[in-house]
């Protein structure tokens, strides 16, 4: 069986090295209460759960807010005071940032194309990383990502800040004591009715945003009116589809609750089924991984649509003796015939996630990462783990784009005896900008 171990120390690009920036060290070591000064990346929507998670830290302060949008950057800013109390340093270049020797941690919340070429160079700067999921664009810049980690022994935590929620972690105990029996099958949903992005026109780039720098490692396009500041999810040259988008949260606590990570194969079904627009990725998908000891897991994703299934759970996991069903904020034992065993008014400590993945799980998702650093406490998701969710993703994308199931090397990660599957391992960059070993 793949172990995350043996799946680091084979990949291919695991012992390889990077070039450092000049006059980095590794002499900041932190005390307990020894402040850590931070950079958010991306301040447009999600920084502001993570905001409110750095805020609530009492030896963590931010001293930049990172975009390459001035005018978002300049409404941050005015969020900032009304928030937080203060405004910190405002940077539209965050590779200026990276120069600061006081910047201690930067929290990425950018495009996903940016996740692992800005967590690799601030590991190449000596900072710490957060870094939303999913933490890279591709299979390639997964292995990088985690090369690097590795190369510079920083502490790197994905943002699958369920991994944090009390009440996931006592389900998964449970399961491990066995509760439910021998765990077999795990079925993860995503359910939501997006609207349509329409046929974007080519424009005038913003006066007030850097179009190159938000590209970055991508191929040069032309603007146009419907990708910025939130649809790039949708375009393959920037974002990663719903699977990667919303789907990593569930199949990652199936991972979890299954004690699984390299699967051996990947089977998906779906497509494109609503609108007649610029949208890149299946609309509705099903991803089914199969790993060793005939153990399985689903995803079933609906992006858009007319339909929204009403309660929909975000995953079940079953086994010999009954199932756990797992909501966003809770979870239910039954039995064999579906009688409740455990309801969710017996679980004491009950934690909170908005729909914008912010809530009480994403203050205690950043409060172990500051722990990490400060006091060397165990991460609730450490690169070498998440990056694996986040492999099944790109796994499930590669299936869909190819319309075949495809077979893995659990030692490797990578897809086996078809090449037009691994054409898709790596993206293709903007001169300059590929992450390298």
């Amino acid at each position: 069986m793949t172990t995350r171990r043996n799946f680091i120390k084979k990949t291919s690009l695991g012992g390889a090295a990077f070039t450092l920036l000049p006059g980095v060290g590794y002499s900041n070591i932190f005390g307990a209460n020894e402040r850590i000064n931070v950079a958010v990346v991306g301040v447009h929507s999600r920084a502001k759960a993570l905001i409110g998670g750095i805020n609530a830290y009492s030896n963590a302060k931010i001293i930049y807010s990172c975009d390459v949008d001035s005018e978002i950057l300049k409404e941050h800013s005015t969020w900032c005071q009304e928030n937080i109390g203060y405004i910190p340093k405002e940077e539209k270049d965050f590779r200026k940032m990276l120069e600061d020797k006081d910047v201690d941690a930067v929290f990425i919340a950018t495009p996903d194309h940016w996740h692992a070429p800005m967590a690799i160079m601030a590991l190449q700067a000596g900072k710490h990383v957060y870094v939303e999921k999913p933490c890279s664009h591709s299979p390639y810049e997964n292995d990088v990502l985690v090369a690097a980690q590795k190369r510079y022994g920083k502490k790197v935590q994905m943002g699958n800040q369920t991994r944090a929620s009390s009440q996931h972690k006592l389900a998964v105990e449970e399961i491990n004591d066995g509760i439910i029996g021998k765990v077999y099958k795990g079925e993860a949903y995503y359910t939501n009715n997006r609207p349509s992005i329409g046929k974007g026109k080519i424009i005038e780039v913003p006066k007030t945003l850097d179009w190159d720098l938000w590209q970055g490692p991508a191929p040069r396009e032309d603007y146009k009116d419907n990708i910025h500041p939130y649809n790039w999810h949708w375009f393959r040259k920037w974002g990663t589809g719903e699977v990667a988008n919303n789907g990593l949260h569930e199949i990652d606590i199936l991972r979890w609750a299954l004690g699984v990570d390299l699967p051996k194969s990947v089977t998906s079904f779906g497509g494109k089924y609503t609108y007649d627009d610029d949208w890149e990725f299946p609309d509705n998908q099903e991803v089914t991984y199969q790993f060793d000891n005939d153990k399985l897991i689903t995803y079933k994703g609906h992006s858009r649509g007319k339909i929204v299934v009403p309660d929909q759970p975000e995953a079940i996991v079953y086994g010999s003796k009954g199932a756990i069903i797992f909501g966003s904020n809770d979870y239910t034992v039954h039995d064999l015939d579906g009688n409740l065993v455990k309801g969710k008014n017996e679980i004491d400590k009950m934690d909170s996630t908005d729909t914008m993945g912010g809530g009480s799980t994403t203050v205690l998702h950043v409060a172990n990462f500051f722990d990490a650093i400060s006091k060397n406490e165990v991460l609730n998701s450490p690169i070498v783990d998440g990056a694996i969710s986040t492999m099944l993703t790109h796994y499930g994308n590669i299936a869909q784009f190819t319309g075949r199931t495809i077979r893995i090397d659990q030692s490797t990660g990578k897809i086996v005896e078809d090449a037009e599957a691994m054409s898709h391992w790596k993206r293709e960059y903007a001169e300059g900008w590929e992450p390298k070993l």
